[in-house]
């Protein structure tokens, strides 16, 4: 039976319809029908038409509930018609045809609990849609006065959503954006990342200065491990966490300006046709653990020049951290950089964010150790 949230069982389903019918009655019965062939075409000495009972249980692994009861009694039937058509020294008779029977009822209360699990597994699909549409709500393309792209891939294949996050807000002082990765996997983690976006979502778009909506976040961040803690909750990972975030600005007077606060992330690349470069290091701490700096405020703003074509390009640790078979990071900058020698269209956003997806997918052999985001931004 697949397991619940099992992708497995949504390819198999397409797989098994032509032109939106489904043909998956068609593997048992070319079963069925090659068993009598061979019983048939085979010395009353060598009998093969037990094995009919191996069709009904081929059927509860493809077909519905119904189809895979037709089959278990088309067995049966059969099965008598076949065994009776030999001499009777040969027949096989009633302790195999009691086989078929067992075997049929056994595939259809197999085929009702696979069907079962495959229904949950839709509703939890959905509900997981829904919760990541939520968090990474969708962004109409030009938003806010932006050229953007961004991929979110979870490392957990059934949860499908996780603790990177990011989102663009216009607001009344120019537009803002965030990416971040919450530490931890799991609800704890989806948690902290709604939290932070929420606010994000707010400040972002009321507040003139980027510092203060900085402050904000991390504002926002220890009071939700403070709410956890008020809940009493044994989880104690779930009331420290922290998130690495970078924090950007586009400001309305300074149409070649970004501003940007580096909550302890790895620093933005800036790729533009003529090349590549990396921001400076963030001074500040993960969101959550600004306490820890003996400072006041948040971290510093850093102000950067971009030229015609240049776009940002933040990426979470599922792509800094990704590893080859010999245990080799990704090296983003150097990939970046032949990339764009190679196609100086390649700093577009969302050809920039396709091909640090499919780069980093080969490197790693197509697993992911941990959740991926890639965010690509400039200046429409």
């Amino acid at each position: 039976m697949p397991r619940a949230g099992d992708p497995d069982a949504l390819r198999r389903q397409h797989l098994l319809r032509v032109r939106g019918r489904s043909v998956a009655w068609i593997p048992p019965l070319l079963v069925l029908v090659t068993i009598l062939l061979v019983d048939w075409n085979t010395g009353g000495e060598f009998r093969t038409v037990s094995w009919i009972v191996l069709v009904p249980g081929i059927a509860a692994a493809i077909c519905g509930v119904w189809g895979t009861a037709v089959f278990a009694v088309l067995g049966m039937a059969t099965y008598a018609l076949a065994d009776h058509a030999w001499p009777h020294q040969y027949q096989t008779g009633l302790p195999d045809f009691i086989l078929v029977g067992v075997g049929g009822a056994l595939a259809v209360l197999a085929c009702v609990v696979r069907v079962r699990g495959e229904r949950r597994m839709l509703h939890m699909r959905d509900v997981a849609e829904t919760t990541r549409r939520t968090l990474l709500r969708p962004l109409p393309p030009g938003w806010g006065g932006l050229d953007h792209a961004a991929v979110y891939l979870a490392a957990d294949a059934f949860a499908r959503v996780g603790g990177d996050f990011y989102d663009i807000q216009p607001g009344l002082h120019g537009t803002r954006a965030l990416v971040g990765d919450v530490q931890g996997k799991g609800l704890g983690a989806v948690e902290a990342a709604a939290a932070l976006l929420g606010t994000f979502r707010e400040a972002g778009y009321h507040e003139a200065e980027l510092a203060t909506v900085a402050a904000r976040l991390e504002t926002r961040i220890h009071r939700h491990g403070l709410h956890l803690a008020a809940l009493g909750g044994e989880d104690d990972d779930r009331i420290d966490r922290f998130a690495t975030a970078v924090l950007l600005s586009f400001p309305v007077a300074e149409p070649d300006i970004v501003e940007v606060v580096n909550f302890g992330h790895e620093p933005p690349l800036v790729v533009g046709p003529q090349g590549v470069r990396s921001l400076p290091p963030g001074h500040g701490l993960p969101l959550g653990l600004g306490e820890l700096a003996h400072m006041d405020g948040p971290p510093p703003t850093l102000r950067v020049a971009l030229g015609p074509g240049e776009t940002l390009l933040v990426v979470t640790d599922g792509v800094t951290e990704a590893r080859d078979r010999a245990g080799v990071f990704y090296p983003l900058k150097s990939l970046v950089t032949e990339g764009v020698l190679a196609d100086p269209h390649l700093a577009d956003p969302e050809r920039l964010v396709a091909y640090v997806r499919d780069s980093t997918l080969r490197h790693g052999g197509g697993h992911l150790a941990d959740d991926t985001t890639i965010f690509a931004v400039r200046r429409s």
